[in-house]
């Protein structure tokens, strides 16, 4: 009884084709819910560090007196943690993947505008 049942599994295998994708040619669809890549609207951010915090990895540092915010994308394990903790919701989770290097990868934002704490009352 084995035998028919192993055979029955060997003719379907053989009629299907491939089950595996040839990535570089052919890339797979990302469905909607896909967690990738970690992205920050830098304009909104406080530089509170509550995403830095909670990062299980640390992947993320915040330097508050820069207004900078990294993300070391190697470290960063897709939990998508830092977007549910973010209080300004300016983090978000893309459905692209980060594109593969042999390098560590950091990104960084700056926020370019700077505060002006010298008004006249």
């Amino acid at each position: 009884m084995s035998i028919l049942s192993m055979s029955k599994t060997l003719f379907k295998s053989m009629l299907h084709g491939p089950y595996t994708v040839l990535y570089p040619i052919k890339k797979k669809e990302n469905y909607e819910r896909t967690r990738g890549k970690v992205e920050n609207d830098i304009s909104n951010c406080i530089f509170c560090g509550i995403c830095e915090k909670r990062c299980p990895t640390g992947a993320i540092k915040v330097e508050k007196a820069r207004s900078a915010w990294s993300i070391e994308r190697l470290k960063c394990i897709q939990c998508s943690y830092c977007t549910e903790v973010c209080p300004k919701k300016c983090l978000s989770m893309g459905n692209q993947y980060t594109s593969p290097s042999f390098d560590k990868v950091r990104d960084e934002y700056v926020n370019a505008r700077v505060p002006d704490h010298t008004e006249n009352n």
